[in-house]
């Protein structure tokens, strides 16, 4: 047994998606477990290389984290032989181009999503990565969530027979930055700096819908800014001009119809921050980040509608939890692990950037249904 390290260029990390999803769950965490077992039994050790603009920001992040390698100059990092990899997870608006000139370096690629805040430009780096003969991946990691694996668990065993609609709730309150700070940056609500939910999330619910429900066909979504000031991190008053909820249907293959409600204007009262129901001819499942309930056919119950007396029936009753299957692992560090085996083994893998651009495409046509408030067929893309 050998271990094989491997250099990862990370741009983007000092934010908190960067930061702690993918360079301390992930990156270091697979660090921590003396590398990634190989098919071969070799131990892949990342060797990260931290970028950032502000010098004593990443060399603070560096020694916190035991990181040996940091640097200000991404020119330099591209030109590291020993870094076969560029990751970002920085602002939507500088991707593309990062992502062109790392592949024009000779880069294998690894991405946030959006990949682009136009499906044009979005088109342009996967095809240049093509032509380069580059590996590339995007994040997708709801697809990695327990509670959708579950979801998926079932599906694969024929629990819903034919598959009628989806139902998602995503969202929470964000709060405006005057009676308790913002959890989220004020950037996400500001147009010209590629804010907006409906770029979000329908980035999000193509590769849900598409890997566990059937393929996206047309779309017809509503978005709306129903607070239009808010507080920005110094607490000065901002215009926020970008849509901070959307309400989208999707008709899919095999004539399924999805509905997802995303929201940073909702107060929960669910099971979980995002809920999905699928319900099927034989059964039904709601799924949040972690849990997943069934209910099937023969236990399904009979009410009938009587609004002069109160309801008699407990519908969570009814319900059973789809057991876990083994331990839950961090879903961002599971697809990590399986970009770099596909980097070093050429294992199987499927989420590169033409499965970005799709999400990308989806958010344009999403935000022109609203635009012309009607329905958009969904065409196929190639790379």
């Amino acid at each position: 047994m050998a271990q094989r390290p491997i250099g990862i260029i990370m741009h983007g990390v000092t934010g908190r998606m960067g930061l702690n999803q993918h360079l301390v769950r992930s990156i270091l965490a697979i660090r921590a477990e003396g590398g990634l077992a190989l098919s071969n039994s070799d131990r892949l050790m990342p060797e990260p290389v931290i970028v950032g603009r502000n010098a004593g920001k990443i060399e603070a992040l560096a020694k916190a984290h035991g990181i040996e390698r940091w640097t200000t100059d991404l020119d330099k990092a591209l030109a590291d032989e020993s870094c076969p990899i560029f990751f970002d997870a920085g602002t939507t608006q500088m991707r593309a181009s990062l992502l062109t000139k790392a592949i024009a370096a000779g880069k294998h690629i690894y991405c946030e999503k959006p990949i682009s805040d136009s499906m044009n430009d979005a088109l342009a780096v996967a095809r240049l990565a093509k032509a380069k003969g580059v590996k590339s991946g995007v994040v997708q990691d709801k697809l990695f969530l327990p509670g959708l694996l579950k979801m998926k668990r079932l599906k694969d065993a024929g629990f819903f027979g034919r598959l009628l609609s989806v139902r998602g709730e995503f969202g929470y309150w964000v709060f405006e930055g005057d009676l308790e700070p913002a959890q989220r940056p004020s950037w996400n609500y500001k147009k010209d700096e590629g804010g907006g939910i409906i770029l979000d999330m329908l980035c999000h619910w193509r590769y849900v819908l598409d890997n566990l429900f059937g393929e996206v066909k047309a779309v017809s979504c509503l978005g709306a800014t129903h607070i239009p000031e808010r507080r920005d991190e110094a607490g000065e008053p901002y215009a926020a001009d970008a849509d901070d909820a959307a309400y989208a249907t999707f008709e899919l293959e095999g004539g399924v119809i999805a509905h997802l409600n995303s929201s940073w204007c909702v107060r929960v009262r669910r099971d979980d921050l995002v809920t999905f129901q699928a319900d099927g001819v034989n059964g039904s499942a709601v799924a949040g980040l972690t849990k997943c309930w069934s209910q099937d056919r023969v236990n399904t119950p009979k009410p009938v509608w009587n609004p002069d007396e109160p309801q008699k029936l407990n519908f969570f009753d009814g319900w059973a939890e789809v057991p876990d299957r083994g331990p839950n692992e961090n879903g961002f560090k599971t697809q990590w692990e399986m970009f770099l085996r596909h980097v070093v083994e050429d294992a199987p893998w499927k989420h590169d950037l033409m499965e970005g651009v799709k999400g990308v495409q989806l958010a344009e046509l999403g935000l022109q249904s609203w635009r012309e408030r009607r329905w958009i067929d969904v065409p196929k893309l190639e790379a």
